[in-house]
Order: structure tokens, then C-alpha cells, then sequence
């Protein structure tokens, strides 16, 4: 069984047993969470399509980690003018493991 889940605004495959990472949310490790914009199911072969969402569906999932991610550096240079601009990000995210996916 597998779904697909808008979570902060982005469409995300999930599975139970499995770990996803996303942006970070307000919530604490340890956490249950259940998202209930579940957008596609596919349980034993039946296929339930929402329009947007399918109705009944949940996702529970357990915040795992908190952490920021790998820093990537944006430099900007334009030759022959002395123009150099270095700047650095680190995005902020959480790991979730699925826990399950119910279907009423």
C-alpha cells in the first residue's frame, strides 16, 4: 500500500516503514502527526484518485528528526567589474517515518 501526500504544499510518495524528509514543521521529536490531504491510495491494486483529496484518508507519521540540511553556497561573479558575491544556506527539515495509511 502506498499514497501520495501534500504536505507544506508539496506532493510526497510515502509507504509504511518508510522515511521521508521535508521542510521543517512545528512539531516536536517524538511527535504523532496525521495528515489528512491525501491526494492518491493505492491499497492491494485499488486505485482511489482524489478530486483533490480522497475523503477518509489519513497518513500518521512520527517526527524522527529535526536537522538542517547541507550548506549550499550561491556566488555570484561578473568578470572584469570586481564583482564577487558569496552567500550561504543551510534549509531546516524534519524526517518522518509512516507509521500507517487508513482508508475509510
Amino acid at each position: 500500500m502506498y499514497a501520495v501526500v501534500r504536505i507544506g504544499g508539496r506532493q510526497y510518495p510515502v509507504e509504511p516503514g518508510k522515511f521521508i524528509v521535508v521542510e521543517k514543521l512545528p512539531y516536536d521529536v517524538g511527535e504523532q502527526i496525521t495528515f489528512d490531504d491525501v491526494l492518491f491510495v493505492n491499497k492491494d491494486g485499488e486505485i482511489l484518485v482524489g478530486q483533490p483529496t480522497v475523503s477518509g484518508a489519513a497518513v500518521t507519521a512520527e517526527v524522527t528528526r529535526q536537522y538542517r540540511g547541507k550548506k549550499v553556497v550561491v556566488f555570484k561573479y561578473k568578470p572584469k567589474v570586481r564583482y564577487r558575491r558569496k552567500q550561504g544556506h543551510r534549509q531546516r527539515l524534519t524526517q518522518l517515518k509512516i507509521h500507517d495509511i487508513s482508508v475509510e
